[in-house]
């Protein structure tokens, strides 16, 4: 089943760790929230794993 990455803007700092490593660039800083293209988005899970705030999870999706 695929997986999309879904952020808990409570728990964002922000910091970026996410966006440099995800590998199809599908999240971003916009002004003061993290977008998650969920088009772009492969569900590796690389920025929930990177996440140092806990803010990033992959939920399964059909």
């Amino acid at each position: 089943m695929p997986r999309k990455a879904v952020v808990d803007r409570r728990k964002c700092a922000y910091c970026g760790a996410c966006i440099a490593v995800c590998p199809v660039d599908a999240n971003e800083l916009v002004e003061t929230y993290l977008e998650i293209y969920e088009d772009k988005c492969n569900g590796c899970g690389l920025c929930a794993k990177t996440c140092p705030m806990g803010a990033l999870a992959m939920v399964e999706v059909e």
